[in-house]
């Protein structure tokens, strides 16, 4: 098959427009270099009326906001899945991980739950203190000035909590806590769990004049047409082209290698064009991958050559280990007080308004990382899904034959609308070098390209974790004199620990590290073997802590490109 070259030849070609490749994009291209970033869904922007779903009732979808083609609704801006058409991955044997891909520009910031925290002093050095995983090559200190560059950048809305391993920041004022909210922090205190303003990258005040502020449609996953939520597209990526950027956009455009010379020092990458399904080769001084964790891995482990026999940056034979994704636990509870509740707006951002950090020592229990809680709940406005069975909210007062349609149906409805809330858990795992993502040596997509194949067990710290979070979950659940919505997960279901990938967080497929012999890339997200590439998703992770990672990518980010521009005026890449 004949491949396509372009003749010209980029400073840097970034693969992937999500967070980490948004804010290499936005700080390489504003220091004057040029720019091919490669993204392997179509161009996407929030505010194009043709693409937006923000605002639209249920019924201008064909099943009111449901998911026909969207796993979490036909309103939601996540164009992918954990299942594409064309583009499968497998298993070893009982193994069942989940991988969630995000094919547009903006990747995934574009209906994240906005959830930015900060990783704290003890998140980076977790062997240091149980004995378990590594430590990280760098500190808190280390990644704090891009941590503070990159909430005044982006802003994000919190409180000052002065809690050892949940650093503070430059934190927006927080909205205030919704009725279900307001329910749980009574409830959670009672048992000594920490409450807290929620971190979510929402602007509840004007920090700019290209952004506006968030006027509580309580519809983040639709990604804003006011700019006011953080996405890749709208908050790093925009404002870099219009301040004058030398940004060329490969939009629909799947990298399949990183492309080397005769010295296996990488010249560019190929990538296949979706839109006639032909190959082509982009020539790039320095190449950066932020096309995700499993992403980037497999077009590492693709990219074998004489020089790089065993795919690009792995002589360590480690680029795909140490995979490990958020553990994720679930409860809903129905609370009886809240029964006839009158109905007002209280949409708020479309996140949590409070949430809380980890609160205890693991040296007192019985397994070694911890967890936070989100919380869901209250009046959105109803759309696919609304119309649950009141038959389970009936059983409660005797009324298990009760039911039909009409006015009844609809009274029952709203009597029982708003009294619901859930909790859910996300820790810390612990990475294992047999948890990985490898070539499947039998199996290619639609593309040509050889697909992933996952090896996956959670150990008995993540099962044990999310017993500790249902028996809190219970705990808190009573003390709101509320109802489980569902029977409390026992061992025989590994405590209703989710499927690993499902919660979306995965990490860890090129660590970082000092010695070549043990990571992959070093501690600015550069590739030990080949030094013009450079790994800024969360790939790189060493450690995935209790918080979720978005925040963590960008500051690493900022770092690695403010790195990058340096070596490059140096002359030593």
């Amino acid at each position: 098959m004949e491949i396509k070259e372009n003749p010209k030849e980029y400073d840097v070609i970034i693969v992937g427009s999500g967070a980490g490749g948004g804010m290499a994009t936005k700080i390489l291209s504003e220091a004057g270099l040029s720019i091919a970033l490669v993204e392997a869904g179509p161009y996407y922007d929030p505010a194009n009326p043709e693409q937006m779903t923000q605002m639209k009732w249920p019924y201008e979808s064909p099943r009111r906001g449901g998911s026909t083609t969207r796993p979490f609704g036909d309103f939601d801006q996540a164009y992918g899945g954990w299942d594409i058409e064309g583009e499968p991955y497998s298993q070893v044997g009982d193994t069942d991980f989940r991988w969630f891909r995000s094919r547009m520009l903006g990747g995934r910031t574009n209906h994240w739950g906005r959830i930015s925290l900060r990783f704290g002093p003890n998140d980076f050095k977790k062997k240091s203190i149980d004995g378990l995983g590594e430590d990280w090559p760098i500190s808190y200190d280390d990644i704090k000035p891009y941590y503070d560059k990159v909430d005044k950048l982006i802003g994000v809305f919190g409180t000052n909590e002065n809690l050892p391993n949940d650093p503070d920041g430059f934190f927006l004022p927080p909205p205030k806590p919704r009725l279900h909210e307001l329910f749980y922090t009574k409830a959670a205190r009672k048992s000594n769990v920490k409450v807290i303003p929620s971190r979510l990258s929402v602007l509840t005040k004007r920090i700019n004049k290209d952004r506006g502020v968030c006027f509580y449609c309580n519809q983040c996953a639709r990604s804003c047409m006011a700019y006011a939520d953080f996405s890749s597209g709208s908050v790093l990526i925009f404002p870099a082209q219009k301040s004058g950027g030398q940004i060329d956009m490969y939009v629909n455009s799947m990298v399949r290698t990183v492309t080397t010379n005769s010295e296996g020092k990488a010249t560019g990458v190929s990538f296949i064009n979706k839109e006639d399904e032909k190959e082509y080769k982009l020539k790039g001084k320095v190449v950066v991958l932020a096309a995700s964790a499993c992403s980037s891995a497999r077009i590492l482990l693709n990219s074998k050559s004489k020089q790089h026999p065993n795919g690009l940056g792995n002589s360590s034979d480690l680029v795909g280990k140490y995979l490990h994704d958020s553990t994720g636990g679930d409860m809903m509870a129905f609370i009886p007080e809240l029964i006839d509740r009158k109905t007002y707006n209280e949409d708020g951002v479309g996140g949590m308004h409070v949430y809380s950090p980890w609160w205890l020592d693991n040296k007192n229990l019985d397994f070694a990382r911890g967890y936070h809680i989100e919380v869901w709940g209250g009046l959105g406005a109803p759309s696919y899904g609304t119309g649950f069975n009141v038959n389970s909210f009936n059983k409660f007062f005797g009324l298990n034959k009760a039911g039909g349609y009409g006015n009844v149906l609809r009274s029952d409805m709203k009597k029982y609308y708003g009294s619901t809330i859930g909790l859910s858990g996300r820790g810390e795992s612990i990475a294992q070098k047999t948890n990985y993502c490898e070539i499947d040596p039998k199996k290619v997509d639609k593309f040509g390209v050889p697909v992933l194949r996952f090896n996956y067990k959670w150990t008995e710290n993540e099962i044990k974790q999310a017993k500790h979070m249902q028996d809190t979950f219970e705990e808190v659940i009573h003390n709101m004199n509320a109802i489980p919505m569902w029977n409390k997960p026992g061992k025989e279901s590994n405590y209703g620990i989710n499927k690993p990938g499902l919660i979306i967080h995965e990490v860890g497929t090129t660590r970082m590290g000092n010695d070549p012999k043990n990571s992959v890339v070093n501690q600015y997200e550069q590739l030990h073997d080949v030094p013009n590439v450079f790994v800024v998703d969360a790939g790189p992770f060493v450690s995935q802590a209790d918080k979720n990672p978005t925040w963590t990518i960008m500051a690493l980010a900022w770092r690695s490109s403010e790195y990058i521009i340096d070596q490059l005026k140096k002359q030593n890449i």
